[in-house]
């Protein structure tokens, strides 16, 4: 699995990152399918307001809006353009994801949903300069994978 980021995705996720300072910031990850397994992100959402400084979970309510937004303006194309996963920060913090975010996404990936995979990508930027990233995979009855960051300008 490989995820792409294109320079303006990380350049606005650096810039959410930057105000929220010291607390988590997230949300969900939209993408476009390039080839089986290969995944770029096209948007993703951001809650500013229910993160502290070592917790986030995203508001339901704010990131279906985004969905519905988002969806409309690709024109409702699922097979093209759909959910990949979750993201959030740890601000100063190691970016490896915590017990309690794979415990999530496993809920998440084996739950009632109906997901059968999903990305989680943790961030980290101290400074405007600094972007670190890292992503697991996650399915259905399976132990979480990593996956590969492909960084593009």
């Amino acid at each position: 699995m490989q995820l792409v980021l294109p320079r303006t995705i990380v350049d606005r996720m650096k810039r959410m990152l930057a105000r929220a300072a010291d607390r988590e910031i997230g949300g969900i990850l939209m993408a476009r399918q390039i080839t089986p397994g290969q995944f770029e992100i096209v948007d993703f959402s951001v809650d500013e307001l229910t993160g502290e400084r070592a917790h986030f979970v995203r508001d339901h309510v704010f990131h279906n809006t985004f969905l519905d937004a988002f969806f409309e303006r690709t024109g409702y194309d699922y097979e093209k353009y759909n959910y990949i996963g979750e993201w959030h920060s740890h601000p100063r913090l190691p970016i490896f994801p915590s017990l309690t975010d794979l415990e999530s996404m496993e809920d998440l990936v084996n739950g009632e949903r109906q997901i059968p995979f999903a990305v989680l990508l943790v961030v980290r930027s101290d400074s405007f300069r600094e972007f670190l990233a890292v992503a697991t995979f996650h399915q259905c009855g399976m132990s979480p994978q990593p996956v590969r960051i492909k960084y593009e300008p």
